[in-house]
């Protein structure tokens, strides 16, 4: 079996062609969705992200600020960025590039940038809405693979789906939002005994740990959906997922490849909760 390949440029340019002309509608009556990324230190892969994340607001037509500090700011020159930015009614939303330069907290900055601004969905409030169920921003990687899962036309309901990797930023929230789709879902890490004799469970398999090459053929069920949301380099200096994706995709039967699929579509949902954060303050 060679597994089908998620053509993820085809559904990052639709789902932002949506949001493109739904921001100009935003626009006539008023209100600019703004965007305000802020990024402490020198780390080049930050910088990329920050690029390209800027980049992905101008071309959908929303306001993009982006704040470069050095890494010797202070705590609290960067939690006074952010109440500014909290009390400038053109930004939307905040987004503080991660990871932050050693010596300050990443938990006190979310728990600083206003829950209606927090795009990531890191704020405390917004994700006791996300396990409670309730209406609000949805963190962008898993609601990602989400939008991944409808536009393929997976079926998630009753379906078992593992993760891989238990982390606040995509682990713990993936299982979330499989809960809301009424998928069974097990939740791997580094400490899981026996891996792939779960993994060979599950319908859809999704890996997030950020390790190259961990899952291979013998971790995968035939015929499973194998979503592949780590970011590595390789030996040879390419960026990889946590897929050894040329062993894998001869037994799955549907397949995401790293770069292009899971990372853009990242992106893209930072720039939808954007949008949204828009439409509330134009309500309010």
């Amino acid at each position: 079996m060679t597994a089908q390949v998620v053509n993820g440029k085809e559904i990052v340019a639709s789902r932002r062609e949506r949001i493109k002309q739904e921001t100009a509608a935003l626009k006539e009556s008023g209100v600019q969705p703004g965007l305000a990324v802020v990024l402490v230190g020198d780390d080049p892969a930050s910088a990329v992200y920050v690029r390209n994340k800027i980049k992905a607001c101008e071309d959908a037509g929303m306001l993009s600020e982006a704040y470069r500090l050095p890494a010797t700011t202070s705590q609290a020159e960067l939690l006074a960025l952010i109440v500014k930015l909290n009390e400038d009614p053109r930004i939307h939303g905040i987004l503080v590039q991660s990871p932050l330069p050693k010596g300050l907290s990443e938990e006190e900055v979310n728990e600083t940038i206003a829950a209606e601004k927090d795009v990531d969905c890191f704020h405390p409030v917004n994700v006791g809405n996300l396990v409670l169920g309730k209406e609000g921003f949805l963190p962008c990687t898993p609601a990602g693979v989400i939008e991944i899962l409808h536009t393929c036309g997976v079926p998630l309901a009753g379906k078992h789906a593992v993760v891989i990797g238990r982390s606040n930023i995509v682990g713990k929230p993936m299982a979330l939002l499989l809960l809301r789709e009424h998928a069974t879902v097990t939740v791997c890490h580094s400490r899981t005994p026996n891996l792939a004799d779960i993994t060979r469970q599950a319908d859809i398999l999704i890996s997030a740990v950020g390790r190259a090459g961990l899952v291979k053929r013998e971790h995968v069920k035939p015929g499973a959906v194998v979503i592949d949301v780590g970011m590595n380099r390789g030996a040879d200096g390419k960026l990889c997922g946590d897929v050894d994706f040329a062993d894998a995709a001869e037994v799955a039967g549907l397949i995401t490849p790293v770069p292009g699929c899971v990372g853009p579509m990242t992106i893209t949902m930072l720039l939808n909760n954007t949008l949204q954060s828009a439409r509330r303050a134009a309500n309010r």
